[in-house]
């Protein structure tokens, strides 16, 4: 009786042992990281695979440490013109030590979301909306910078911050829209008179080419003649070549030399 009395003890703890230590066994993912406690001190950290975690004595937690994407919620905020938007962004960040995302700060997601608010406020507060509309890149880089900075005490590695909107009052939709398109009409009208130089340039080397050239300009004529001559509703009225006028003044000057000789001589 005692020996049967002793056979179930000995299968109960044996039972107990063997609970105890399937729930002392504990599995890390390959993304994970454990921070292990033993009597509430910071132990170490638990490598991926199955481990062993004496119940009562000792606890741990997972970390993960894949790449976290976080939407900041939009800001209002001023710029340094003055001018009221509201503005969100997406923050990229990765705990690099696991101990300290733990042991140095208290929920390590929703600090880095606020911290992430209150430096994109600072940020674009420091900035002009021209600078913020044309430099994003850069203003983006710099809340990663500061963020990063301010993280780094808490094992957490900021890979880049990225704005993704920036809204703006109606009424300032309106000024920018009206300013770029008086940019686009300076443009247009900057555009056209630097054509019309081109062309008056072109037409004024044409012109002494053909001025300087025997005969150019008589064979231009015949070539507009030419193409007016296709349609038969055109009226066409001849132009004489300046050839022939100057031929003619020619003639006219050489009958005045002429009579102005003879009267000479008949008046002697």
């Amino acid at each position: 009786m005692e020996m049967f009395d002793l056979s179930i003890v000995l299968i109960g703890i044996i039972f107990v042992i063997i609970i105890v230590l399937l729930n002392s066994i504990k599995q890390i993912n390959e993304y994970e990281k454990g921070i292990l406690f033993t009597c509430g001190k910071f132990s170490g950290v638990l490598e991926p695979g199955w481990k062993i975690v004496l119940p009562i004595f000792q606890t741990f937690r997972k970390v993960d440490v894949r790449t976290k994407a976080v939407d900041v919620p939009e800001q209002e905020t001023i710029t340094k013109d003055n001018v009221s938007i509201r503005i969100n962004a997406v923050i990229y960040y990765k705990v690099f030590n696991a101990g300290k995302a733990i042991c140095e700060v208290q929920d390590f997601y929703y600090a880095v979301s606020q911290l992430a608010q209150t430096t994109m406020r600072n940020v674009v507060g420091s900035v002009t909306l021209d600078e913020l509309l044309s430099e994003r890149e850069k203003i983006s880089d710099g809340i990663c910078e500061v963020i990063d900075k301010a993280t780094d005490p808490w094992g957490i590695k900021v890979e880049n911050v990225e704005l993704k909107d920036v809204s703006l009052p109606e009424e300032m939709k309106r000024v920018i829209a009206k300013a770029a398109e008086a940019e686009r009409e300076k443009q247009a009208i900057l555009t056209k008179a630097a054509g019309e130089v081109e062309a008056a340039e072109s037409l004024s080397k044409a012109a002494n080419m053909m001025g300087s050239t025997p005969g150019a300009l008589h064979l231009r004529t015949l070539s507009t003649l030419n193409d007016l001559s296709s349609d038969q509703s055109n009226t066409i009225i001849f132009a004489v070549p300046i050839e022939v006028l100057k031929a003619v003044e020619g003639l006219n000057k050489k009958f005045e030399r002429e009579a102005t000789q003879d009267y000479s001589v008949n008046k002697d």
